[in-house]
């Protein structure tokens, strides 16, 4: 799975990165390698918190689409 990245600089210095396809996926870090590393752990965490959060009822099913 591929997912796009902003990395903007900040204002403190060093660097802060959103991920706009996942609402509230943020993270930082001091220099453009770091922050790359930090996005990885972020979108992980977010998409395993966001895949164990639905509670599913007897009649539902899980898919996966490839996109």
């Amino acid at each position: 799975m591929n997912v796009k990245a902003i990395i903007h600089p900040a204002e403190e210095g060093g660097y802060w990165a959103e991920v706009p396809a996942l609402p509230g996926c943020f993270t930082q870090g001091e220099t453009k390698e770091e922050v790359i590393a930090n996005l990885q752990e972020a979108i992980e965490g977010w998409l395993e918190v966001a895949n164990n959060r639905s509670s599913l009822e007897a009649m539902d099913q899980v898919v996966e689409i490839a996109v």
